[in-house]
């Protein structure tokens, strides 16, 4: 068997040894996997262009060449170099300054469609720039670019910690090596935290009051409690603004004083539970249920419901002197048994509330929707004046 030695056409430089057999086709194709070119052409060491298997002879020097002449390997390197289809396997990149050293065949075998492959497959036709040392000028990254060659030596996507996968994304995109843009994307989604958006437990919760003192503001604006089981809890002065309460459990808990504003509670259960000048400006508590529970405040402090949605609730048996209710939406509301006394309900809605055993002592009625609402077995009678304006 007979082996020869190849060269690229122009280079006495990394050579390879290769065996030949078959015919010129078959060495040509063995010679463009090793040295990484388009092999078109066989030159001997004079120059001389073989078209025939059996002119070359074992341990022959050859240069292989894409289709370009013949260049002699013993002119000048620079001069080599310049001239069209003159390559080295080995090159240098100056990516923004920083100098990467690697094969020709690294850039151009991999991704064979990508950008890099077309500016280093055929020099003429991308004609180009070097700096003062020979190195191809790419205006890019080099922190985002070591690990695309890095891909394209081995196949595999290592990033480096603290470098942003965004960044070689968008790299990877520029030289168009799709294979890498796809691998970064799914790596960039599986990197991302989720939104979580899921309810805070009662287990949570209860870590976070016990550290921290019963009188401070425990800011939970804008939590998400929906279903938790807050039932029989101290909750007193707790920021609960705007926060998502609804269906939850908060039978027996004490609100007293707490922060409920703009809050959703529709379909909670507040059964018994201890309301004590709660702000409750704006809430939603459509549905919820409220029986029993406590707003007077023996210190005077009144509990604030002003414009609150309180569509169908039930509030029956609940303690409520002073409580302002004004423009608030009650429809449907089940207040049977309330004590209602010195009540601010001016301009509220109460159609086809159940007020029947109520306390209205003095409560301002003034303005309100009371069509359909039932006023049976008052404890007190209803004046006109607290009704007219």
């Amino acid at each position: 068997m007979r082996r020869v030695t190849v060269f690229v056409n122009g280079t006495s430089r990394n050579g390879k040894v290769v065996a030949v057999y078959g015919t010129l086709t078959d060495l040509l194709s063995v010679a463009t996997n090793k040295l990484g070119i388009k092999a078109c052409n066989l030159y001997n060491g004079k120059g001389g262009l073989i078209d025939d298997i059996a002119l070359i002879r074992d341990d022959d020097v050859l240069y292989v060449s894409e289709g370009d002449p013949f260049f002699d390997p013993q002119n000048d390197v620079r001069a080599r170099d310049d001239r069209p289809g003159a390559h080295t396997d080995w090159l240098t990149l100056n990516i923004g300054g920083r100098l990467f050293t690697t094969t020709r065949s690294t850039l151009v075998s991999k991704e064979p469609e990508s950008m890099l492959a077309h500016m280093f497959r055929e020099k003429a036709v991308w004609g180009n720039k070097q700096d003062e040392c020979g190195a191809y000028l790419i205006d890019r990254s080099p922190e985002y670019f070591e690990p695309i060659l890095n891909y394209l030596r081995h196949g595999q996507l290592i990033i480096n910690e603290g470098i942003n996968l965004l960044g070689v994304l968008e790299e990877a995109r520029f030289f168009g090596i799709e294979q890498l843009a796809e691998q970064l994307e799914v790596a960039i989604k599986n990197n991302q935290t989720p939104e979580d958006h899921s309810p805070i437990s009662r287990k949570e919760f209860v870590r976070f009051l016990l550290a921290t003192p019963t009188k401070s503001e425990l800011r939970c604006q804008g939590l998400n409690f929906s279903g938790a089981d807050l039932s029989r809890l101290d909750l007193r002065y707790i920021n609960f603004k705007m926060a998502n309460l609804s269906r939850c459990n908060l039978t027996h808990a004490n609100l007293c004083s707490s922060n409920l504003e703009r809050a959703d509670l529709s379909g909670a259960n507040l059964d018994g539970a201890n309301l004590q000048g709660v702000k409750m400006l704006c809430s939603n508590a459509e549905g919820a249920s409220l029986k029993g529970c406590n707003f007077e405040d023996p210190s005077g402090l009144k509990a604030n419901l002003e414009g609150a949605n309180l569509k169908g609730v039930d509030m029956e048996g609940s303690q409520m002197t002073g409580i302002n209710l004004r423009v608030a939406t009650l429809k449907n509301a089940k207040l049977k048994n309330c004590n209602l006394r010195g009540a601010t309900l001016a301009g509220t809605d109460l159609e086809n509330c159940d007020l029947s055993g109520c306390d209205l002592q003095e409560a301002n009625l003034r303005g309100s929707n009371v069509k359909g609402a039932i006023f049976e077995e008052m404890l007190t009678a209803l004046h006109m004046s607290q009704s007219v304006r």
